[in-house]
């Protein structure tokens, strides 16, 4: 009776371990669905947070492209105007225009 009985406890008892074991086994599953799920969702912000980036430096590239374009028309109308100023004060306009 004693050996059926033990016998019986330790096959509850390996039941009862194969039964955690398969339960540690679905939560670990389940852990790494998870992770892979936050990977993904991680990869997914990354991904538009590059997006966002790149379009921030082409913007800033834009700007100063657009900005370099307005300080050569100011560095040419300045160059103009003192070329003006100084054809008048020495008189070379005149004489170019006498000769068309």
């Amino acid at each position: 009776m004693e050996s059926e009985d033990r016998a019986w406890k330790s096959e509850i008892a390996m039941r009862r371990c194969a039964k955690a074991a398969l339960l540690l086994c679905h939560l670990k599953s389940l852990q790494r669905t998870t992770d892979e799920e936050m990977q993904k969702r991680e990869f997914h912000e990354l991904k538009i947070q590059l997006l966002k980036e790149r379009s921030k430096i082409n913007k800033i590239k834009l700007c100063a492209l657009v900005e370099l374009f307005v300080q050569l028309l100011l560095l040419l109308s300045i160059w103009t105007f003192f070329f003006v100023l100084f054809a008048k004060a020495f008189g070379t306009c005149e004489r170019f225009y006498s000769t068309y």
